[in-house]
């Protein structure tokens, strides 16, 4: 497991410890504040001493999600202490209710438009973020991404995108002045490690859908005549603060469709480690031409369980399949 780079977590445990210093200063020391400075310098020593990630009791690596998530943690999950253990299954359910609330209705009409996902976490809560937002003019925006890493941070990143599109969307900017703009956000808020594979859309009730696909597996146009893919047009959003996004501009038939899919779906893996693969879902989308949107997302979820043949997934699993109704 690979473990956290030590320079920014003790840039942060110093600062920390500064931001504790201080506040002592003012108040005094509370036994609470006492405590904390009392963690954050056996931290520091755990970095000098070479240490810091790993378990206390086993000395194995603590997962990388939980200490980004708190870079004081000192035990990995299997050796957590009890009260720990507890409140950890709280905090993780808190979670996940969270963040089952901040996502859109899973079937959705807009003018000339239906829309359908599936959302299955790998765990209680996922880095997968999903959305879709529509406008007074009737066009609507539609989001599908991937955040690095799995877990409580993920889902930490996953509710931060969720508001910055949301708020971004307001203004209706063009999709490749919105995609700038959240790239620099996230950029700017996050850690350098963090990023997101993104697909952005933006669909007008006349049949066009202009497209930013930001470093994510190629979605995938469904019309009578075949299956089209759409390439990525950028780098993953928040990799760097000056990114540009160039974007695809497509019009959709009555009957066609866009799916678009995390990476969880393409590389889920049967009993031999074969990959499940673009090429297997793009055949099972073939044939879906002219289906609701439910009915397409649902063919290819049996068609991936089939194949996983009850293996366990190793990551979230997001499809969302978007249909042209009307003329």
């Amino acid at each position: 497991m690979e473990q956290v780079s030590v320079f920014p977590v003790r840039e942060q445990l110093i600062d920390r410890r500064q931001r504790l210093e201080h506040e002592i200063g003012r108040v005094g020391p509370l036994p609470d504040l006492a405590h904390l400075l009392k963690e954050v310098d056996a931290a520091l020593a755990r970095v000098s001493a070479g240490t810091y990630g790993l378990c206390e009791t086993c000395g194995a690596p603590i997962e990388r999600d939980r200490l980004i998530a708190d870079p004081l943690v000192r035990f990995c999950l299997d050796d957590l202490p009890p009260s720990e253990q507890r409140a950890l299954e709280r905090d993780l359910l808190l979670a996940a209710d969270i963040q089952r609330a901040l996502l859109p209705p899973a079937d959705a009409s807009f003018d000339g438009w239906r829309l359908n996902y599936i959302y299955r976490p790998y765990r209680l809560v996922s880095g997968d973020y999903c959305d879709h937002v529509s406008t007074p003019s009737g066009d609507f925006y539609f989001m599908l991404g991937d955040v690095t890493g799995k877990g409580v941070a993920a889902s930490m990143l996953m509710a931060h995108l969720h508001a910055m599109f949301r708020a971004l969307v307001l203004a209706r900017p063009s999709l490749d002045v919105l995609m700038e703009r959240a790239s620099r956000a996230f950029c700017e808020s996050t850690l350098p490690t963090h990023y997101a594979t993104l697909v952005c859309g933006r669909a007008t009730t006349t049949g066009d859908v202009e497209l930013c696909n930001a470093g994510h597996p190629s979605p995938l146009v469904v019309r009578a005549s075949g299956i089209e893919t759409v390439e990525s047009t950028g780098l993953p959003l928040g990799m760097f603060s000056s990114e540009q996004f160039g974007t695809t501009r497509l019009h959709l038939d009555p009957g066609d469709a866009l799916l678009i899919f995390t990476d969880g779906v393409v590389e889920a893996e049967d009993a031999a480690g074969t990959q499940y693969g673009v090429e297997r879902i793009a055949r099972v989308a073939t044939g879906a031409h002219g289906l609701e949107p439910a009915a397409l997302v649902d063919s290819c979820s049996r068609d991936l369980a089939a194949f996983v043949n009850g293996r366990p997934y190793a990551d979230d699993v997001t499809m969302m399949a978007l249909r042209r109704t009307a003329a």
